[in-house]
């Protein structure tokens, strides 16, 4: 299938959410730096809070790019950008406040980065919006930390320039403005404490399925549904290959029903490599293949949904299935990479 304007639109954003995970590693960087500068336990506690978060929030921009399904590399000016950053951030030149105000930069990019996607995937597909939902974790603790930030500036500026402590109620303003963004509009800021488990990756790989599959259902437009139906090839065959890979042979022991689970993702395999070439301008016949298509997969995400991930919960503590959730992706991963590589 060649390539179309909508495949341009995922490559970019693509790009884009390797840029994010990019400017992540450098503020995780700069905490770790600022952490071993600061000699104010009040502030370096709350750098050591910032990088608890942010170490979680780079498992979740993992799993958003692998969700999404569209690899990318972040570009030139994302690199240049990157390199005079932890250049002024290791310069000697450079005060703490000034190095702690680079942070704030940073973080403030990562927040308009983070919103940006989200917005950019409205416009693009409901697929992409079902794949990127938890980065809004990630735009929360950016925010949150961006106003906590204000507050360590004012403390680290006022002491460079005057030798004395700053007014201290600055703190409780700082945790109001923290408590409010909370009480944001709508679904583009909102927290998340935990990592997700292997039930809750796979029950997103589900929800963007039957978005995808909703999705080629509801058009009339052959170049639409070949872009739709050219993302639900690759999700579909990621996925597969990750499950028998790191799901199955793990639950086996214990699900006696795995098996079938393996012969109806080979049918479904088959049913995938039989529409590849197939062309959508005969929308009648290909719009059936899908609903047959549909039915197969169905059937196979009730049956893991429902005695499958039970199995899982009778019989994995939480921490191996966040084990088996990284494993899972890690695989998924590098099976995207394998599909783009062979275009």
């Amino acid at each position: 299938m060649p390539v179309t304007l909508d495949d341009t639109k995922r490559i970019a954003l693509g790009q884009k959410l390797a840029d994010m995970k990019a400017v992540q590693e450098l503020i995780m960087s700069g905490e770790q730096m600022l952490i071993s500068a600061i000699p104010d336990q009040e502030i370096t506690k709350r750098l050591q809070d910032f990088l608890q978060d942010d170490q979680k929030n780079m498992g979740v921009i993992d799993t958003v790019i692998v969700q999404y399904g569209v690899q990318g590399q972040p570009n030139q000016s994302a690199q240049k950008m990157i390199e005079q950053a932890q250049q002024m951030m290791q310069s000697s030149e450079l005060t703490v406040f000034e190095k702690t105000s680079q942070l704030e930069l940073l973080k403030h990019k990562q927040t308009m980065t983070g919103l940006l996607i989200h917005k950019c995937a409205q416009v693009v597909g409901a697929d992409v919006m079902a794949a990127i939902s938890p980065l809004n974790a990630v735009n929360f603790d950016n925010r949150a930390h961006q106003e906590q930030l204000k507050g360590v500036l004012e403390v680290l500026g006022t002491r460079e320039l005057t030798g004395q402590e700053p007014d201290q109620g600055f703190w409780g303003r700082i945790q109001d403005a923290v408590a409010a963004l909370s009480g944001v509009a709508g679904s583009v800021v909102t927290r998340s404490d935990d990592e997700m488990s292997i039930r809750d990756i796979i029950r997103m790989d589900h929800a963007k399925t039957n978005t995808l599959f909703t999705e080629i259902g509801g058009s009339n437009d052959p170049q639409k549904i070949q872009e739709y139906f050219g993302q639900l090839y690759k999700d579909l065959s990621a996925h597969a290959e990750a499950e028998e890979q790191v799901v199955y042979p793990a639950v086996r022991s214990f699900y006696n029903d795995t098996q079938e689970l393996y012969d109806e993702q080979a049918e479904m395999k088959q049913m995938l490599q039989q529409m590849q070439s197939l062309s959508p301008s005969n929308m009648d016949d290909f719009k059936s293949r899908v609903k047959r298509l549909m039915d197969v997969v169905g059937d196979h995400i009730r049956q893991e949904e429902s005695t499958m991930f039970t199995a899982i919960g009778n019989n994995m503590s939480h921490e191996q299935e966040k084990q088996m959730a990284t494993q899972f992706k890690e695989a998924k991963s590098r099976l995207q990479q394998e599909m783009a590589a062979s275009k």
